[in-house]
């Protein structure tokens, strides 16, 4: 390799720091200038988050690797990189388990024997990351080319810092971030991260950042299992409250009395059991976010007392006289159409314009497009190091039923899902496996008017289908509803619970295909 291909690769890049680009593409176009310098069969730009590796960008590495994240004391060969002062090469022979085995595009063997080499990113003296590179031929690197990657490794540590640095001057949140970053370790909680690129998850990451800086009181809707406790924890982080806690109350998971109890306190003989004094979660929120979910659960009884606090910042404990004063951003969800509510005289007109100054819907999954999976990637990669094994991935036909499925039940489903397919697949196994791979009869999704499971050779072969693919499963699913809802004379709680879904995701459902 000549100093003159070393410098006419990295020179777009010198040119790209002076300009505005999105995050995303300034990557790509980082990893696109090394597989030009040092030709690979996959490459990666991973972040340093913790004790985790997050992918930023990958060339060659199945589309599921993005929404991995990687614990570094559970994968040998990216210790060893974060380790070193400069570029690792590993001997083709070595021992450690590759973290990409089963990812490479178009390979679905081990990785036995190949070439593999990596660099941490230091920004400002500390480690921020990894750049790595995979061959598989085994002598595709030559020692020489460690050079060149330490020259470019410099190059692209100044990127990712020019990169940062034009987020933090966009956003003007970087004081908030640092105490988000503060509260999060005082609490020892891990910050749960919201995985997607689709335009409907920006959109929503878009609609969070502008409503978190914000005093304004939310309304996150959508059905459920799309994400919506993780939508409040956002907008919270986001918010200049985001070093003071966030308290959630499940509004559903208890009665009347006890919901008033856990919202404004008790004090000692108010009722049977209150031996002592207790504050609610309005008063443990005080100068934070206070998180109500399933909001539409609530009793008009409820809804009143919860009005008053909303308006004037002063509640009473039940069984005390004494006002306390709570300043507190309240966030509320629901998976009920609350407008519907109110017409029907079941929810209070001015308790629902109090909670819905900002409404937010959170998109089902099925509107999110390839999300799906970057989001199984991040839960493959859960269950990976759960079960102990050295790779977990999906074949191209569990990748297509992924993509095809409506998912009624949304991110909770396909979080159940992976994990529930991946323990079936290894008991099947009669030996531990180094790769195991979930095909689509291990999901067993219904896909085009039947459940793609494993038959034997001998079972007739399924009637063809034709035609539009999502045509063909809506199809079957107006069959199935309204086979149900004849058998249960029309009772859409009854037929509900026989397919295993929620009322109201139902309903929206029927809607959807023309049934309602």
């Amino acid at each position: 390799m000549t100093a003159k291909s070393l410098l006419t690769t990295l020179l777009p890049l010198v040119s790209d720091l002076s300009r505005e680009l999105p995050e995303g593409e300034r990557y790509r176009r980082l990893l696109e200038a090394m597989r030009a310098l040092l030709p690979c069969d996959a490459a990666a730009l991973l972040r340093l988050d913790g004790d985790w590796l997050v992918p930023l960008a990958v060339d060659g590495l199945s589309t599921d690797t993005l929404g991995r994240r990687f614990k570094v004391s559970e994968h040998p060969r990216f210790k060893a990189l974060l380790s070193s002062p400069g570029p690792t090469r590993f001997a083709a022979d070595s021992d450690l388990p590759d973290p990409y085995d089963g990812l490479v595009d178009g390979l679905h063997e081990h990785l036995e024997v190949h070439d593999c080499m990596g660099c941490p990113l230091f920004i400002d003296e500390r480690p921020w990351g990894l750049l790595t590179l995979d061959a598989l031929d085994p002598e595709r690197f030559e020692p020489i080319e460690l050079d060149a990657l330490q020259a470019f490794a410099s190059l692209a540590a100044a990127t990712v810092n020019a990169a940062e640095r034009i987020e933090r001057l966009a956003n003007r949140v970087e004081d908030e971030h640092q105490r988000a970053e503060l509260y999060r370790q005082a609490s020892g909680q891990q910050n749960r991260e919201m995985i997607g690129q689709s335009k409907a998850h920006k959109r929503l990451v878009e609609e969070i950042s502008l409503v978190g800086g914000s005093d304004l009181t939310v309304l996150i809707t959508g059905e459920t299992g799309v994400g919506k406790e993780l939508v409040a924890q956002a907008i919270h982080a986001a918010s200049p409250r985001a070093d003071k806690p966030i308290i959630s109350l499940n509004c559903a998971a208890l009665p009347d009395t006890l919901v008033e109890s856990e919202l404004f306190g008790h004090v000692r003989g108010a009722f049977t059991g209150a031996t002592s004094d207790r504050r609610g979660k309005f008063e443990l929120a005080n100068g934070g976010t206070l998180f109500l979910d399933e909001v539409g659960e609530l009793s008009l009884t409820v809804q009143a007392k919860l009005l008053r606090v909303l308006q004037s910042g002063q509640l009473q404990r039940l069984g005390s006289d004494k006002e306390h004063q709570v300043d507190v951003r309240l966030i509320a969800a629901t998976n009920r159409d609350l407008a519907e509510e109110v017409r029907s005289g079941r929810y209070r007109a001015d308790f629902y314009h109090r909670l819905s100054v900002y409404p937010l819907l959170v998109p089902a999954l099925r509107d999110r497009g390839r999300d799906v999976l970057l989001l199984s990637g991040f839960f493959l990669e859960q269950n990976r190091s759960r079960m102990g094994l050295n790779s977990l991935r999906l074949n191209s036909d569990a990748q297509a039923a992924l993509l095809a499925y409506d998912w009624p039940g949304n991110v909770r489903e396909l979080e159940h899902l992976i994990g529930r397919s991946a323990l079936k697949a290894l008991g099947h196994c009669k030996e531990r496996p180094k790769i195991l791979s979930l095909s689509a009869a291990d999901l067993e999704l219904p896909i085009g008017g039947a459940e793609v499971v494993a038959e034997p050779a001998a079972a007739a072969a399924p009637a063809l289908v034709t035609g539009d693919l999502r045509e063909a499963t809506e199809s079957y699913q107006r069959q199935l509803i309204g086979a149900c809802l004849e058998r249960h004379h029309n009772n859409w709680a009854s037929a509900a619970r026989e397919l295993g879904l929620d009322r109201a995701n139902l309903g929206r459902m029927a809607k959807r295909l023309g049934m309602k």
